[in-house]
């Protein structure tokens, strides 16, 4: 009997959703495998946007996974330092084949102690946080450092997990599973990255998040700072 592959995606209050359903679409429909969402209580918890999510487990009754991935958004920011969210992290990442993360989910990652010394992928508004937790910001979709997989911002959940599928079971599932979603970007605009950005919409945006920037390096500040003194 073949042992089903064990999955768990991190959900939180104010956790970008499309950060874990990206994801969790392409998971769910890896042959056999069991896929988690997980949570300290089983209660709803709110998204960023006005879909409510309920976790499927806990942290105390989640099994040993096979993957660890801990998505990004608002909330992410309040986990930097939360001991209960680090101390789940770094047991599951003990006996984890892949530990992993999407957008500024890597920057919780980094603050549990998980990515010093890894290459490391994130939101582009976060880049510059994460060598706060020694690891080496790389500008990409997807960054593959040995068993630490990370997804760059939002929308590069899908190509993370299909490139994670193909790593935990073969390509051809990850292209049929590709297939079957039709995922096959067209986007209708050029404005999706910094780099190719109207400089007027990315002034708008920098203008937008520049509070929630600020918070963000303070807590990020805290955690290292944290992390430092306990090494």
């Amino acid at each position: 009997m073949t042992v089903p592959l064990q999955i768990g995606l991190l959900i939180f209050p104010k956790v970008t959703q499309l950060d874990f359903t990206g994801p969790l679409q392409v998971f769910s429909s890896v042959p056999g495998a069991k896929v988690h969402l997980i949570w300290k209580r089983i209660e709803p918890v709110t998204s960023d946007s006005v879909m409510m999510l309920t976790p499927t487990t806990t942290f105390a009754d989640c099994p040993q996974l096979d993957v660890i991935c801990v998505p990004g958004g608002a909330g992410a920011d309040d986990l930097l330092n939360d001991e209960d969210v680090l101390d789940f992290l770094r047991r599951q990442a003990e006996g984890a084949k892949y530990v992993t993360s999407v957008c500024t989910g890597s920057l919780v990652l980094g603050a549990a102690g998980l990515l010093k010394g890894y290459r490391a992928a994130t939101h582009w508004s976060a880049m510059d946080n994460l060598s706060a937790f020694g690891a080496t910001p790389t500008k990409t979709r997807v960054c593959t450092d040995r068993n630490r997989v990370t997804g760059g911002g939002v929308t590069a959940g899908i190509d993370f997990a299909l490139t994670l599928v193909s790593m935990l079971v073969d390509r051809t599932t990850a292209e049929a599973i590709q297939l079957r979603l039709e995922y096959n970007p067209a986007p209708p605009f050029q404005s999706g990255s910094p780099d190719t950005a109207p400089a007027e919409v990315l002034a708008r945006i920098n203008e937008r998040i520049a509070q929630f920037k600020a918070r963000r390096k303070e807590m990020v500040e805290r955690a290292a700072t944290r992390l430092n003194e306990s090494a």
